[in-house]
């Protein structure tokens, strides 16, 4: 599989860590409407993948399971790694947590959020990967994109 890609995505996966859900489906977006095959599915399931994780933000149950299911969906073909970036861990995350959002349904919703995600208004702005690895629901976390050398 060719897989060189867009030096953008690298701005989008920076805010997808970042928790900036709706600035990466822009960034994602505008590179994903240019691409070809098979660069264009793979940014499609990253983008997917970003905007359940707006929904789940915005405790929209039915976007963030449905979104979740298509982005891993596109993912899967691209395990273990593509382009840079450890596709195989992105597709585990999300599918736990498109397990727990299953298994707990759209009533729960608001309490996975609160478990996963700090305050919609952080101070700063900014969430650092070491506060993602220490939220308080070890069962699940939020994905994080982890670029491999």
């Amino acid at each position: 599989m060719h897989d060189e890609i867009a030096a953008e995505f690298w701005q989008g996966v920076e805010e997808f860590n970042q928790q900036q859900f709706y600035a990466c489906h822009d960034t994602l977006e505008a590179i994903w409407m240019e691409s070809m095959e098979p660069q264009r599915t793979f940014y499609q399931g990253v983008l997917q993948i970003a905007v359940a994780l707006y929904h789940l933000e915005n405790e929209n149950w039915r976007g963030t399971v449905t979104l979740l299911g298509e982005g891993l969906r596109r993912l899967r073909i691209y395990q273990p790694d593509y382009g840079g970036m450890d596709v195989a861990e992105l597709v585990q995350q999300s599918a736990a947590l498109l397990g727990i959002l299953q298994q707990m349904g759209a009533e729960q919703v608001g309490e996975i959020r609160r478990s996963l995600l700090p305050p919609l208004h952080p101070p700063d702005g900014a969430i650092s990967p070491t506060d993602i690895k220490n939220l308080p629901n070890p069962a699940v976390q939020l994905p994080y994109i982890r670029k491999i050398s």
